[in-house]
């Protein structure tokens, strides 16, 4: 990672310089605004701590050179006490965060570190998007999320049907669509059904399509969502919530490719994949009669698992700076950035409402945020105190007390490595323990991502 400092105070930049090489970046000095601009031609640069008072160009018009050349280069600006409101400006325009003079050493590393997490994390997404064809709404960084994406990028071209599995919230329909964009059906309908909203007296004709008359109400022939889905992917959702008879139908779909619609006598045939998704126990379903054994396996052809997001915190930053840009762009805020002391709590918390929840949080700080930075103050007070008593989360048939134990104790290893940009020394600092002791703990639950240095 290079780290390029832009600053006329020479006893200033070999302070700055020397502190950061003793932590293994790369420095590059500048003087001036010319040279400083000079520098970064190349694309070679990751991070710019940029002084706001320059003797040949404003800092802030630096700023915006050097975000227009290059939006994803992460820049620091340097700034008195008195200029703070400058600094703000600055943020407002780009900047990652600022550092004020006199600045303690251990302030400006932690920034700097953070700034380059950020600077990694959205060439590595600009990466992955590439890697996936184009599809910009997918973003993780995590090596379980990596694990899910390798499954989907083998499983898209086949015909076969896919179930989704996890939590209610990680993302099972934006998965679904991926595994659409990427297959060979790209170009046909993808359509999606939530068949745990829809009725349960309805969900045939919803699903199959009915001739008039079949029912009441029935006033015309209406198609239905598979024959909408013939030649490309039909998403079904929760699909543990549907009724015995339609899962009998479902399954003649499946094997037979054809249906007749409700109150028809005539035969449909079509070329569907299917994606199901579910949060439920369908093994457990099988096991008590309520979920077709010979379903469940036609279905289950591939199972995708989607990870909970407190599994996968690497992904928290990615998914925050995706919403931000989205919901920013949606209520005309297109320049709105998060503190790194905000980041630290979006990073920190549990999510067990998982992306969906995550998503929500962040368009709340942005409708509601008065100005151009996001702190603290406008997330939601069960993200920035989620001690809860440990009673609240238990569930009445109990609880295994080591795998408690040792999700609590991932997910503490998780938060602190991720501020501690994988470094293993500073995270076992953090928590108070010898880094020999950290690194046999990492071993045993096995935590990816880490930088042993």
């Amino acid at each position: 990672m290079r780290v390029l400092i832009i600053d006329d105070e020479p006893v200033l930049q070999d302070v700055l310089a020397t502190l950061l090489r003793r932590e293994g970046f790369q420095v590059m000095q500048a003087l001036t605004a010319a040279e400083g601009l000079r520098q970064t031609e190349d694309g070679e640069v990751d991070l710019v701590l940029l002084d706001l008072m320059l003797p040949d160009k404003p800092g802030l018009e630096v700023l915006r050179e050097l975000k227009a050349r290059d939006p994803e280069i992460v820049v620091v600006v340097i700034t008195a006490y008195s200029s703070v409101e400058t600094a703000i400006a600055a943020m407002r325009e780009g900047a990652f965060h600022y550092i004020a003079k006199p600045f303690k050493n251990q302030e400006v590393v932690l920034t700097v570190r953070k700034g380059l997490e950020q600077h990694r994390l959205l060439t590595e997404n600009r990466d992955l998007r590439q890697r996936l064809g184009g599809l910009g709404t997918l973003v993780w960084r995590s090596p379980l999320m990596e694990q899910v994406i390798e499954m989907v990028r083998r499983a898209a071209p086949s015909r076969s049907n896919i179930l989704l599995t996890g939590e209610s919230g990680t993302g099972k329909e934006l998965l679904a669509r991926a595994v659409h964009q990427l297959s060979p059906r790209a170009e046909a309908p993808f359509v999606v059904v939530n068949t745990g909203s829809v009725p349960t007296d309805l969900l045939e004709s919803t699903l199959f399509g009915h001739v008039r008359g079949a029912f009441t109400g029935a006033v015309a022939n209406r198609r239905g969502l598979f024959e909408a889905a013939d030649s490309g992917t039909i998403f079904l959702d929760e699909i543990g919530t549907i009724t015995p008879p339609t899962q009998a139908k479902l399954l003649r779909v499946i094997q037979e490719r054809e249906f007749i619609p409700v109150g028809g006598e005539q035969t449909i045939k079509v070329d569907v994949r299917i994606i199901a998704a579910t949060n439920a126990d369908l093994p457990k379903m099988v096991a008590e009669g309520t979920f077709r054994e010979d379903l469940f396996y036609r279905l289950n052809v591939i199972t995708i698992e989607l990870p909970p997001l407190r599994s996968r915190r690497e992904d928290v930053l990615a998914l925050a700076s995706q919403f931000l840009r989205r919901y920013g762009e949606e209520n005309a805020k297109p320049n709105l950035a998060l503190t790194p002391r905000a980041l630290d709590v979006l990073v920190g918390y549990h999510w067990p409402g998982n992306v969906r929840q995550l998503e929500n949080v962040i368009e709340r700080a942005v409708v509601l945020c008065p100005g151009d930075v996001i702190d603290t103050d406008l997330l939601p007070a069960e993200v920035l105190a989620p001690q809860a008593s440990p009673a609240a989360h238990l569930p009445a048939e109990g609880v295994d007390l080591k795998d408690a134990v040792n999700a609590y104790t991932r997910a503490l290893i998780e938060a602190s490595l991720a501020r501690c940009g994988g470094v293993q020394r500073r995270a076992a600092q953090m928590l108070r323990v010898r880094p020999s002791t950290l690194n046999e703990m990492i071993r045993r639950l096995e935590i990816q991502g880490t930088n042993g240095d």
